[in-house]
């Protein structure tokens, strides 16, 4: 499978994995071990900052972080704004984690809606186009619209990450064209984030020509997240070999896997 690259950094793997939802760090490590991924979104309203900037004496339980349990050599952190609401809250979410020294790389969500978990796009262009500015690398979550794709480029996002389904919800692509138009006219890497709910909403993601895709619940929400897992990871491989292949042209009647023009016998 070929590489992945981004901004300026170059990935063996198209799965990126979070970090909510595990029952414990330990099984959280052991799924992110087995799913293969080199980068890691963390909520940065998840870390513990001030424990991050203590230094010599040993920290207490409540001093610890959720970066205790990443080893940051072996993979990349990609901090995002869950739980912001406007464009200020956003920049300013982005701001305190490159100042915690955590990533200039910013997974960008400003959502609208409490209960859907949609984007508000026109708080996320004005966020994007804020960032860039002050030399983030910028990769919006975003709804899966074409146009709104268009302008986070313009606006100078490093990848557009359209929603395959709502956050969390696991129903899968529900708009596959609406995916392949993205592939089609974007500029810069498509991820496919959010609404995966097993193996083979990733493959599709994949064949689609999606650039890699992000998970989270679907492995920390299953009842094996390690076994999850490691089925995410083979099948964006699979996804993505059989994208590089080209599939069969799609048609309305069957046709012989077995050619019979020139069969002795056949008049």
């Amino acid at each position: 499978m070929s590489t992945f690259t981004l901004a300026d950094k170059t990935f063996s793997s198209r799965l990126i994995v979070g970090t909510g939802k595990y029952s414990s760090p330990a099984v959280m490590v052991r799924a992110h071990e087995a799913s293969g991924a080199e980068m890691i979104t963390v909520a940065v309203r998840r870390v513990n900052i001030p424990a991050l900037r203590s230094t010599g004496s040993p920290r207490s339980p409540q001093d610890e972080s959720l970066l205790d349990y990443i080893d940051t050599a072996k993979y990349a952190l990609l901090p995002n704004t869950a739980g912001c609401y406007t464009a200020d809250e956003a920049v300013r979410t982005a701001r305190l984690a490159r100042e915690a020294g955590l990533s200039n790389w910013i997974k960008l969500e400003v959502i609208g809606d409490e209960r859907t978990l949609f984007p508000d796009n026109e708080e996320l262009i004005v966020a994007t186009r804020i960032l860039v500015r002050e030399g983030f690398v910028v990769l919006p979550y975003t709804t899966d619209d074409q146009v709104v794709c268009r302008k986070l480029e313009d606006a100078g996002a490093a990848a557009v990450m359209p929603l395959g389904a709502p956050i969390g919800s696991g129903l899968g692509i529900q708009n596959v064209n609406n995916i392949r138009i993205i592939r089609e006219f974007a500029r810069v890497p498509v991820i496919v984030d959010a609404g995966v709910g097993t193996a083979s909403d990733a493959a599709l993601a994949m064949e689609l020509g999606a650039d890699a895709v992000l998970m989270n619940t679907a492995i920390a929400g299953a009842k094996d997240p390690v076994a999850m897992a490691t089925a995410m990871k083979f099948a964006v491989q699979a996804g993505r070999l059989a994208y590089e292949a080209g599939r069969i042209p799609r048609k309305m009647y069957a046709t012989a896997s077995s050619p019979v023009d020139g069969l002795v016998g056949r008049s």
